[in-house]
């Protein structure tokens, strides 16, 4: 099935804040599961005290600095692959962290993956939509907008979008830890930590 044109590398191109508030209601697409975004959270250039780019340059974050539209994917806890797609110019160091979807297509293979779980529990948590979508650190640096493998593809925007501070974020500056940088869709319950969204 066709699930619509993918996003171009232009459209990465912008603030982190920016990009996420348009990739809301986007779709992630990968063979046969396809999850529309819900929520997100911006980790901004420059200055941004809980961005994984702050003390420069590292092997791990090395895919951040690079082209926009480009994944990147680092481990959290030793367990849980985290789905980031980078955003704004070449050098910044700057990505959108995925942190929930709703299931378009793909159920069963989505709940093969979440261990025969059900509901929002599925994919409410940026860990759930890495193992969901079967993604590790291998795919840091895949293109989102070249077809095949994991590309992001045109969805419909949600009517309302909820903003909230960023979760796990307590090593960063108060203003960047109180800063309404996670974004959400309104009217839907697959969305993580809702009551500190408004």
């Amino acid at each position: 099935m066709n699930w619509g044109e993918i996003l171009p590398q232009s459209f990465y191109r912008c603030d982190a804040l920016d990009v996420g508030r348009d990739l809301l209601g986007m779709l992630l697409v990968r063979d046969g599961v396809v999850l529309r975004i819900t929520e997100l959270e911006a980790y901004r250039h420059p200055g941004d005290t809980a961005n994984h780019c702050r003390f420069g340059h590292t092997t791990r974050n090395a895919p951040m600095w690079g082209p926009p539209g480009h994944a990147y994917l680092y481990q959290c806890y030793g367990i849980h692959h985290m789905l980031n797609l980078v955003t704004g110019e070449e050098g910044e160091g700057a990505a959108v962290l995925i942190r929930s979807c709703e299931p378009v297509a793909g159920l069963e293979t989505v709940r093969a993956r979440r261990g025969d779980r059900e509901g929002p529990d599925l994919l409410t948590g940026p860990g759930k939509v890495g193992a969901a979508l079967a993604l590790d650190r291998s795919w840091s640096h895949h293109p989102l907008f070249e077809p095949g493998g994991l590309e992001v593809c045109f969805g419909r925007p949600p009517e309302v979008v909820l903003v909230g501070p960023r979760v796990g974020i307590g090593y960063a500056d108060p203003a960047h830890v109180a800063a309404p940088w996670r974004l959400a869709a309104g009217g839907t319950s697959w969305v993580s930590h809702r009551r500190r969204l408004w």
